[in-house]
């Protein structure tokens, strides 16, 4: 990497009361982490009508640099890959 590439960014699209998405964050964060890439978790009761239409039934989800990447659950081998890519 020459070190002018944009660092890698992980979204997780979840609610409170979701066991699911505390599963999920406990990825997030330990991959992150080790990466040293940054992470935002967002509360889908909060999104807007079309975000909570499309993503509802799939939270939690996960998005890497604004892509969807996982839904249901996060595969720690696959969101690895997905950011040791440039």
């Amino acid at each position: 990497m020459s070190g002018t590439e944009p660092a890698h960014r992980i979204t997780m699209l979840g609610k409170s009361g979701c066991h699911l998405c505390d599963d999920a964050l406990r990825v997030i964060e330990r991959v992150a982490a080790d990466l040293g890439v940054g992470y935002d978790v967002r509360d889908i009761t909060e999104s807007n009508r079309e975000e909570r239409d499309e993503y509802w039934e799939q939270i939690p989800v996960t998005f890497v640099d604004g892509q969807p990447h996982d839904f249901w659950r996060v595969s720690e081998k696959r969101l690895r890959a997905a950011l040791e890519r440039p």
